[in-house]
């Protein structure tokens, strides 16, 4: 696992054989950034991320400055997330940056129209913040509703903000 600078502050990646095992956003303290990793990641010591997981970090930290990053061929280890969690997870990947679905919405796309709020508890449970975006998943009414990372929905909404920016992209004489 690893440690590195973005423009929200130090978020941090722990890996393992067949992928991605937690991303982190940042705590006010390293050291609270590293327990989140290790809880996620049981067994994942401090390393230089290999190639692979060193392009990840890279679209994460390109993607929080603003920039045009696909995190979407990110490898991720599903080993211990629940089926259902993963469906959702898929799901999740597929919403471009910038814009937002209602977990009513998301569920309706895994075929599970009505569970709302099991989607929501399942990103709730997502070990893979900014890969897996939960950030672009809003309540019914257009609120941002939860977010379980540090910061809660303050982070989300500086998130979208940042995306927002990058997808409005300039404007044009029709935007006028």
């Amino acid at each position: 696992m690893a440690l590195f600078d973005t423009a929200i502050g130090r978020c941090g990646v722990a890996w393992g054989e067949r992928g991605l095992l937690a991303v982190a956003l940042p705590h006010a303290r390293d050291e609270r950034t590293l327990a989140g990793l290790r809880r996620r990641a049981p067994g994942a010591t401090e390393a230089t991320p290999p190639p692979g997981v060193d392009d990840a970090v890279d679209g994460m930290v390109a993607l929080l400055e603003g920039e045009s990053s696909d995190l979407t061929g990110v490898g991720l280890d599903l080993g211990r997330v629940p089926y259902f969690d993963r469906r959702v997870a898929a799901a999740a990947r597929e919403i471009p940056p910038g814009a937002t679905l209602t977990y009513g919405e998301l569920a309706a796309r895994i075929g599970a129209p009505g569970e709302a709020r099991e989607a929501g508890a399942a990103l709730g449970r997502n070990r893979f913040p900014l890969v897996v975006p939960c950030h672009r998943v809003v309540a019914a009414d257009g609120r941002l509703g939860g977010f379980s990372a540090p910061g809660g929905t303050e982070t989300k909404r500086r998130l979208l903000a940042i995306e927002r920016r990058h997808a409005a992209g300039p404007l044009s004489l029709f935007d006028a």
